[in-house]
């Protein structure tokens, strides 16, 4: 995790598991190129995750959308997520080579 960014430890569980729910997914080189784009306007990503919450959430209806919102708006918090995205992926990969 990166030292720069003061994140709790609840924050970093968090993160941890959006990155393994992605990894789960099997979506992984997607959503590292699309988070790879929106990182430089992260913060307008942000605020348009907050204009957009109540709509979304009467469709998705997510106990941490505006948790994530908040979290995502961090470029650096996108840079934990990734790491621990590919760190992730990394382990699976060396799982599956052993087989």
């Amino acid at each position: 995790m990166d030292a720069d960014v003061t994140l709790s430890s609840d924050d970093k569980e968090f993160v941890c598991e959006i990155a393994r729910s992605i990894q789960k997914s099997g979506f992984v080189t997607p959503a590292v190129f699309f988070l790879e784009m929106v990182r430089p306007l992260s913060s307008i990503g942000g605020h348009i995750m907050v204009f957009m919450g109540p709509v979304l959430n009467l469709v998705l209806n997510s106990d941490n959308y505006y948790r994530a919102a908040e979290l995502l708006n961090n470029k650096k918090t996108l840079l934990i997520l990734l790491d621990e995205i590919e760190r992730l992926e990394m382990l699976d990969s060396d799982d599956d080579s052993e087989d």
